[in-house]
């Protein structure tokens, strides 16, 4: 595993027109986002998506969180979101893609509930997703990278992802703090090639960065 070095400075984001300035989004994108929060904000009021205070911090902590992994693969037009749940990060890597010639993104997540308040936000703002209600590794889409964000540890993460990965997939997941000590764990269980990149949303945050993946032989 290799350590990629972080950037010079991070992107101020603590609101909207932080996000904006940094993900350089146009007037129709961030107004896809304003209705996106706007349902959010609804549903979680009796579903629970996301934490309440972590709300407060959409812009900062959810989109730009999300928003930083199309600039790590900026030519991957097809994506799958495993354990989607929000739509986080699906959800605004859709609405950064929309009108993109090839761009699609398939939402998984095993929620019914879930899924069927995704389907509502992909057809009200007619973004170029796919929501897929089922357990991540019960299906083996061929795109070119799949991601995640606050799904699982990393050993776990992995075995959901090994389909997407086996067929030519780059993985691509958001992690915190804790990274060091669930690579550890996940090298028990997986033999994989990866990249740490730094997050740019947040100092103690990481990325992940899986090209090649199998199995630990046991002897």
């Amino acid at each position: 595993m290799s350590v990629v070095a972080p950037p010079e400075a991070l992107p101020a984001v603590a609101d909207r027109a932080g996000f904006a300035a940094a993900s350089g989004a146009t007037a129709a994108q961030m107004a896809d986002l304003d209705r996106y929060l706007l349902r959010l904000t609804e549903a979680n009021a009796v579903m629970n998506l996301v934490g309440p205070s972590a709300l407060a911090d959409f812009w900062s902590r959810h989109a730009w969180d999300s928003a930083q992994l199309a600039a790590v693969a900026p030519d991957a037009l097809t994506w799958a979101d495993l354990g989607t749940g929000a739509g986080l990060p699906g959800v605004i890597l859709a609405i950064l893609g929309k009108g993109r010639p090839g761009f699609h993104i398939d939402l998984v997540d095993s929620l019914a509930k879930r899924c069927r308040f995704l389907t509502g936000v992909v057809e009200e703002l007619g973004l170029p997703a796919r929501v897929h209600n089922a357990r991540a590794e019960a299906l083996a889409l061929k795109v070119e990278v799949v991601c995640a964000r606050a799904c699982a540890p990393l050993h776990r993460l992995l075995g959901f992802a090994e389909p997407y990965l086996r067929r030519g997939a780059t993985g691509l997941f958001l992690k915190g703090q804790d990274v060091a000590s669930e690579l550890e764990e996940a090298t028990r269980y997986w033999d994989f090639d990866a990249d740490i990149l730094p997050s740019q949303s947040d100092v103690r945050g990481r990325i992940v960065r899986v090209r090649r993946l199998g199995r630990v032989r046991k002897t």
